[in-house]
């Protein structure tokens, strides 16, 4: 672990690098933050769960649906050109929620679409960034684990930020302020040099994108059953708490999940790896799917919170894995939205898999909706093993031969590739 410590501040001494991943990590705290903050100006507001999930909900659609496209606009355009512009108007979004209030229902829906529409693909941008950045293959794929580990603090650190907020001040002052701090975090990144040079590499025009990539659709296949069994955990967090007459008991598991993906993810970018990723990444899923299915057990309080932990300890891992696929398979020229499809159909994943649990719950109780998790983990596995001969073929072989040779510093390692062409 030691020398995992030492790799990561190895990481955050390059030039840019803690710059990008600290500004980005801020930049997404809007999003990260958008359904929890929505669901409390509502209630704040006076109108119902009901319409507090429906505003999360219409904010969650229209996010899965802007990602990918201003992903692929960022490959065209490059990132300053897309990120800031959408980082504001994406906080204009919310501030008119905030100024408006929920009076005229058509306004409010109005106004969480456009936030969420136009919500900056940064984390996608960051993993383009990263190999410019960093250079040598092996500090990428760490990179990638750091930034799965920051991504778990931040979603935990993001809605205790926002209760501040509406305790000190209000519900609505939440909103202003997060999405202030969201637009600072998005202009950090774009101004700094790494976002202001990069370049896609060229494309080949086609309207499916990234998409004609069938390395790409199998692992968004697989990771769109990972979100649905993390999705369905919330709720059947919520059922448990219910059960046991303990509202803080939901608290205990999700901050257990996300202890689990912390110490999972740090371990996980301590190690050098060696291999091909894909084949890693099937045993990785595999072990998260065997981490959820003791769920259904539904045991104590304390037992549970411990299976929580361990359910959690793959996600990391799991997450930092599958960005290094996308790389490897993303057609050239379209790897920011490549990274934006993956965080897209996580979401949907995620969003499905609430969903779906809620009528678990009535159906047969906590169990099933505990159920749903592991159903979740074990179609993934399935979707992975089903596709190995598609993901055996990295889809860009010879662009990252390509980057390689005409890497100036002699930086990239062969077989990587760096975003950008000279």
């Amino acid at each position: 672990m030691a020398a995992g410590a030492t790799g990561y501040a190895d990481i955050l001494k390059a030039p840019h690098a803690a710059r990008l991943l600290a500004g980005t990590l801020v930049g997404r705290l809007p999003n990260a933050t958008a359904p929890f903050a929505i669901v409390l100006f509502t209630r704040a507001e006076g109108g119902s769960y009901t319409l507090a999930g429906g505003l999360a909900a219409v904010y969650g659609i229209a996010t899965a649906i802007g990602q990918p496209l201003l992903g692929r606009a960022v490959d065209l355009h490059g990132q300053p050109r897309v990120q800031l512009p959408a980082a504001v108007v994406s906080a204009l979004g919310m501030v008119l929620l905030a100024l408006a209030g929920i009076g005229s229902l058509p306004l409010a829906y109005a106004a969480v679409a456009v936030a969420g529409l136009f919500t900056p693909p940064l984390e996608g941008g960051l993993r383009a960034l990263w190999p410019d950045v960093l250079g040598r293959e092996d500090r990428v794929h760490r990179a990638y684990a750091m930034d799965a580990v920051a991504q778990e603090v931040m979603f935990t650190v993001g809605p205790l930020l926002v209760t501040l907020l509406v305790a000190v001040w209000s519900a609505g002052a939440g909103l202003f302020v997060i999405n202030l701090i969201g637009v600072l975090g998005a202009l950090s990144v774009v101004l700094s040099e790494p976002s202001r040079t990069w370049r896609s590499a060229p494309r080949e025009a086609h309207w499916l994108g990234a998409l004609r990539s069938p390395g790409l659709l199998a692992l968004l296949g697989a990771f769109f059953f990972v979100g649905l069994a993390l999705g369905s955990i919330t709720v059947a967090g919520v059922a448990y708490a219910d059960d046991h007459g303990q509202e803080s008991v939901y608290g205990w598991l999700m901050a257990a999940l996300g202890l689990g993906a912390l110490i999972g993810g740090t371990a996980y970018g301590a190690r050098q790896w060696t291999g091909a990723p894909e084949r890693r990444l099937r045993v990785i899923v595999a072990l998260l799917a065997l981490g959820y299915l003791p769920l259904v057990l539904t045991p104590g309080v304390v037992a549970m919170t411990a299976l929580c932990a361990l359910a959690g300890v793959f996600l990391a891992p799991a997450i930092a894995c599958a960005f290094i696929v996308v790389d490897r398979h993303a057609p050239t020229g379209t790897v920011t939205e490549a990274f934006s499809w993956l965080v897209t159909t996580f979401g949907v994943g995620a969003a499905v898999g609430t969903a779906v649990a809620g009528p678990a719950v009535e159906l047969g109780g906590t169990a099933w909706s505990f159920a749903v998790a592991g159903a979740g983990g074990i179609a993934a596995l399935l979707v992975l093993m089903t596709t190995q001969r598609v993901l055996a073929v990295p889809g860009r072989t010879k662009e990252m031969a390509r980057s390689s040779e005409n890497d100036r510093n002699g930086a990239a390692e062969p077989g990587f590739s760096s975003g950008r062409e000279a």
